[in-house]
């Protein structure tokens, strides 16, 4: 009896250490080092530490990318108005051949992001972007066509924790899901 009453307890111990939240994903962020939308290095590195959103998009994007930036745009409002400066925002581009920093920035500044906790990453190939797309957000990436530069990509919001594991996604096209996500980073550091 003694034993089962010690099995409970730890159990209900070890529940307690875990996130405040329901998750539906555990993927290890690969190690990366890229380049934000100010031509400098942003990597992995710079993340550790604070929980952070990401997503995939591309500036020449004509469908999904409108009202996910719009939405990330939103939450970035709605995270500082709750005071939580220190979630970073971050956006991989899936056209980083197009997607230049200097492209970055022009895109981020239309829909008026602060650069100081939202990043928007390029410097690599996409293979290294698919790479990170399959494996970390569970998300398939398909190369624009030859007649097309329409890149197919997911539109989730991934939460990543501070040890860069990706633990939840989110509908990144739904408003609702902004949300989601803030009631979410409430839970966490409020509890």
């Amino acid at each position: 009896m003694k034993r089962l009453l010690l099995f409970v307890a730890l159990s209900l111990f070890l529940v307690g250490c875990g996130e405040a939240i329901e998750t539906n994903m555990n993927e290890d962020m690969i190690d990366f080092e890229f380049t934000n939308q100010d031509n400098e290095p942003f990597s992995l590195e710079d993340l550790k530490g604070n929980y952070w959103i990401a997503d995939m998009v591309f500036t020449n994007c004509t469908t999904v990318c409108l009202p996910m930036t719009y939405n990330m745009k939103t939450l970035q409002d709605s995270l500082a108005e709750e005071g939580f400066d220190d979630i970073q925002l971050v956006s991989f581009t899936v056209d980083p051949n197009y997607d230049t920093p200097e492209v970055l920035k022009e895109y981020g500044e239309s829909y008026e992001a602060d650069f100081s906790n939202w990043n928007f990453l390029t410097g690599y190939d996409f293979d290294t972007i698919k790479e990170i797309s399959i494996k970390n957000f569970k998300s398939p990436l398909i190369e624009a066509p030859e007649e097309s530069d329409q890149v197919t990509h997911g539109t989730r919001f991934y939460l990543v924790n501070p040890e860069g594991t990706v633990i939840k996604h989110y509908d990144g096209v739904k408003s609702e899901s902004m949300d989601t996500i803030l009631n979410d980073i409430k839970k966490i550091y409020n509890d």
